[in-house]
C-alpha cells in the first residue's frame, strides 16, 4: 500500500532530533517517503530516546514524544565522530532526495556534511536546515528552545489575559509549527526540482516560523502604534465568548456568540433571565463593553448544570458551545475513530496513534508502522540504499562505525 502514496519513491536522510525536525520527517514518512533516521549510541539525546551504550532494539524505553514523531521511519546508528562514519553518512546522502537536520548553525558543516559538501556528491539534494534563528544574521549562534522562542517572538504576550504573567503555549508549539513549515518548503522544493533538475538549500528559522503565525497582531501593532490587548479566551469579534464554569469539579463549557440571533438563543436557553434583557446587549458592541457583567450572568446558569448538559442545550438552540474535554476522554471517544487508529504491528496493537488530518480521494491510507528501536534497521538500510554486503557491515560494526 505504501507504493501508492505520493512520496513513495522519495528517500529522506533524517539527522534531526527532539521535535521540530522529527515532526517534519514524520509527515514525509506518512506520505510514503522512506525516512531513515540517523542515531548514535555514543551520546544521550535531549529527549532521553537514546542512552549511551544502549544496545537494546526495543521501543519500550523510548519517550512518548519520540514514539509519535518517529513512526513509519527506519533507524540506523552511525558514529559521526569517526571519519568512516562521516564517509558512510556522505554515501547515504548521495543516494537521498532530502536531508533534514535541526542542529545549531554550523554543526553539519563542521562534520563536513553541510549543504556544500552534500551538493558536491548529489546536486539534486534538497537540504533542510531547521535551526532556531537561521544560519545568517546576528542571532545565528543563539541556542533555541521552545520556551525561549515563545518569549523572544512575543508570543507569550499574545496569550493569556491582561494582567497575567507571560503565558507559554504548551506542547512545544514552535517545534510543530516549524515542522509544518519545513514540510511545506520541501514539497515546494520537489516541484521546483522537477523543472530545474537541481536541489536547493532550505534554511529555515524556527523564530520566523513562530512570528509568521501571528502576523495579524504584528500588523495591528504597526498600524495602531500600540501592542494588541491580551484577550485570554475572549475575542474582538464575538461576544460573549469564554470558558464558563459548570456544576461539578473543574467542569467547563466554551461558548462563543457572534450574531445577535445567537445571543437571543442563548438568553432563551438560559430561561430568559432578567439581567439579560438590557437593550445594549442586542449589539456586539454593547456586549463587548459589558463582557464582565455578561460572563457573571452566564456562570450563574452554567454553574448549576453539568458541562455536557450546557453543551447539549446550547447546541440544540443553535449556539456554538463545546464542553471542555480532557485527553483521556478524547482518546476514549468512539466517534473519534477517524482520528486514531492502531499501529500496524502485533507488538503494539493496543497503542493508538493519530491519523493524518485528511484523506486522499484516490490513494489508500498506508498502515502506520511504530517508531523504530535504536539501530533496528541498520543492516537493512545499508543493504537497500548502498548495497553493502554482510561482511562489510560486520567490519563496520567491529570498528565502531555503526555505533
Amino acid at each position: 500500500m505504501k507504493s501508492a502514496l505520493p512520496l513513495c519513491k522519495i528517500r529522506v536522510l533524517d539527522f534531526s532530533h527532539i521535535l521540530a525536525g522529527p515532526f517534519c520527517t514524520r509527515l514525509l514518512a506518512d506520505f510514503g517517503a522512506d525516512v531513515v533516521k540517523v542515531e548514535t549510541r555514543t551520546r544521550q539525546d535531549r529527549m532521553g530516546a537514546v542512552k549511551p551504550g544502549d544496545r537494546l532494539k526495543g521501543r519500550s524505553d523510548r519517550p512518548p514524544a519520540y514514539l509519535t514523531t518517529n513512526r513509519n521511519k527506519r533507524s540506523i546508528t552511525i558514529n559521526l565522530k569517526t571519519d568512516e562514519g562521516k564517509n558512510l553518512a556522505l554515501k547515504l546522502a548521495a543516494t537521498a532526495d532530502v536531508v533534514v537536520e535541526n542542529f545549531s548553525a554550523g554543526v553539519m558543516d563542521r562534520l563536513k556534511l553541510g549543504y556544500a559538501h552534500l551538493k558536491a556528491v548529489n546536486p539534486r539534494i534538497i537540504y533542510v536546515a531547521m535551526s532556531g534563528y537561521g544560519h545568517d544574521g546576528p542571532r545565528k549562534d543563539w541556542t533555541s528552545m521552545n520556551m525561549n522562542l515563545q518569549a523572544y517572538t512575543g508570543l507569550m504576550m499574545a496569550t493569556g489575559a491582561e494582567g497575567d504573567a507571560p503565558t507559554a503555549i504548551s506542547n512545544s508549539w514552535n517545534d510543530y509549527i516549524a515542522g509544518l513549515h519545513a514540510c511545506f518548503g520541501i514539497l515546494q522544493a520537489f516541484s521546483e526540482r522537477e523543472v530545474t533538475r537541481v536541489g536547493v538549500n532550505l534554511d529555515l528559522s524556527q523564530f520566523e516560523c513562530s512570528v509568521a503565525t501571528f502576523g495579524a497582531l504584528l500588523l495591528s501593532s504597526a498600524v495602531n502604534g500600540v501592542p494588541p490587548p491580551r484577550l485570554g479566551s475572549r475575542s474582538t469579534h464575538w461576544a460573549p465568548q469564554g470558558v464558563y464554569r459548570c456544576a461539578g469539579k473543574d467542569d467547563w463549557c466554551a461558548i462563543s456568540v457572534q450574531k445577535s440571533d445567537e445571543w437571543r438563543a442563548l438568553v432563551k436557553a438560559m430561561g430568559s433571565p432578567s439581567w439579560a434583557a438590557k437593550t445594549e446587549y442586542e449589539t456586539l458592541v454593547g456586549r463587548l463593553k459589558q463582557h464582565d457583567e455578561i460572563d457573571a450572568g452566564i456562570e450563574t446558569w452554567t454553574g448549576t448544570l453539568p458541562a455536557a448538559e450546557v453543551e447539549r442545550s446550547l447546541k440544540a438552540a443553535g449556539v456554538p458551545a463545546e464542553r471542555m474535554r480532557r485527553i483521556p476522554e478524547v482518546l476514549a471517544d468512539k466517534n473519534g475513530a477517524s482520528v486514531f487508529r492502531p499501529l500496524n504491528d502485533p507488538r503494539d496493537q493496543d497503542r493508538l496513534v493519530t491519523e493524518l488530518p485528511f484523506k486522499f480521494s484516490r490513494s489508500p491510507v498506508a498502515p502506520l508502522s511504530p517508531a523504530p528501536g535504536l539501530g533496528e534497521h541498520t543492516r537493512e538500510v545499508l543493504r537497500d540504499w548502498l548495497g553493502i554486503d554482510e561482511k562489510e557491515i560486520k567490519r563496520l560494526e567491529e570498528n565502531g562505525t555503526l555505533q
